[in-house]
């Protein structure tokens, strides 16, 4: 497997909006013995507070939500095409019946902050949260938006600072 070198976030040549709108995301959070980590294709990636930012959105009632609210660090990992199954798998399918990193054939890295991130990822952003918002749907100045929540189970915001930016060589 291909070592993983330090870049700086500014050097991530990717186009954000397919990195992560259409090719996904694991978001993880928790310790290599208790973690859990969901497929996403909501967030971005910017500067605010003059950091380099991360910004991923959690259902409450997803399971790595718990995590993500114990946790002060959490990863983006991303990968390449061969592991959209993988991806689905972890968008799927709960942590709360099955071991989503084995069943996907995941390999868990535990990152400088303890942070959990994969090894067949081809770029990672280990993240320190800052910030947190929940939706207010009061605030959806577009009514359609509100399509997105028949349920009303809005989606908290998380905002980490990326602290390391990791890309396969």
């Amino acid at each position: 497997m291909s070592a993983f070198v330090p870049i700086r976030p500014e050097d991530v040549a990717d186009n954000v909006f397919k990195l992560i709108g259409s090719d996904w995301m694991l978001i993880t959070a928790g310790t290599r013995g208790f973690f859990n980590m969901m497929t996403a294709s909501w967030g971005g990636l910017g500067v605010l507070w003059n950091r380099n930012i991360a910004i991923c959105f959690i259902r409450p009632q997803r399971y790595t939500y718990d995590f993500m609210e114990r946790s002060g660090y959490f990863t983006l990992s991303f990968f390449g095409e061969a592991y959209r199954e993988a991806l689905n798998l972890c968008g799927s399918k709960s942590g709360r019946q099955i071991n989503k990193a084995a069943a996907a054939g995941l390999t868990a890295i535990v990152g400088e902050t303890g942070a959990v991130y994969f090894a067949e990822a081809r770029l990672v952003l280990e993240c320190r949260k800052i910030y947190f918002q929940d939706l207010d749907p009061t605030h959806f100045l577009d009514p359609s938006i509100h399509k997105n929540y028949p349920a009303r189970d809005y989606h908290r915001m998380y905002l980490g600072e990326i602290l390391h930016c990791l890309a396969k060589v």
